[in-house]
């Protein structure tokens, strides 16, 4: 059984896979130490290992994962892929990213595709039906763009939205036309990004993840695209038993 761990910038997502590829468990940890990998390995006939982090990663849990597993991959921009990378700087590359990548070729091989990645932060990133991580773009995420009208401004409120409310098309209180502003210009960035792949490529293939992916899928219901919430799990398992061969 693989474990696999995406640390990202609020929360932890974990997810076992057994040896045919799929998911069995999977977990969100709000802080995650070296504690809840010895509980992991006590409760799950875990044998190998993998852990990608946007943030700095305790020496404790990487110790532990050594420690534990037959085969422990530490992802970092030296790690083997099963993509070409033509990212130009490879090393500044969050590592969330290329996983996800490699999840989104491996689900749908020999396509392009843009994988919308709605977290923190929103990533646009495109991978050719070549096998190819070309590149992509970093935006500020819902919440961020929410925060700082907040912020930077002197009256206007800070908004929550939630995941199952329809935007409108024009706010008509002060609340609501923040909700639309905020949510409404992602939607037609989104939209952007697909036009202007559309117009260049053949049959693109839109993957949506993230933490925020439902609030796009949700004001997007006229557009085709797959919702994989556990995309860059999957391409972490990917890079595992890539590197396990």
């Amino acid at each position: 059984m693989n474990l696999t761990i995406d640390q990202g910038n609020s929360r932890t997502k974990v997810a076992l896979f057994n040896d045919q590829g799929r998911i069995v468990k999977s977990f969100i940890y709000k802080s995650f130490a070296a504690s809840d990998i010895e509980r992991l390995f006590d409760l799950y006939p875990i044998t190998d290992s993998i852990i990608s982090s946007v943030v700095n990663i305790e020496p404790a849990v990487v110790n532990a994962l050594n420690r534990l597993s037959k085969h422990f991959v530490l992802f970092d921009h030296f790690t083997p892929v099963p993509v070409r990378n033509g990212y130009s700087s490879p090393e500044t590359l969050g590592q969330d990213r290329l996983a996800a990548a490699v999840g989104a070729a491996f689900l749908c091989p020999k396509q392009n595709i843009l994988i919308i990645d709605a977290g923190s932060a929103i990533t646009y990133d495109f991978v050719s039906d070549e096998n190819e991580f070309v590149g992509g773009n970093i935006a500020p995420g819902i919440k961020m763009r929410l925060t700082m009208l907040n912020r930077m401004t002197k009256k206007l409120p800070l908004v929550d939205v939630d995941e199952n409310e329809l935007i409108p098309l024009f706010g008509k209180t002060t609340r609501d036309a923040i909700a639309a502003g905020v949510v409404r210009g992602i939607v037609y960035e989104v939209k952007g990004y697909v036009r202007s792949l559309n117009a260049q490529i053949n049959q693109l293939t839109v993957i949506l993840t993230g933490g925020n992916a439902p609030y796009i899928a949700n004001n997007c219901r006229n557009m085709a695209f797959q919702l994989e919430k556990h995309l860059v799990l999957i391409g972490l398992n990917q890079i595992l038993e890539y590197n396990k061969r």
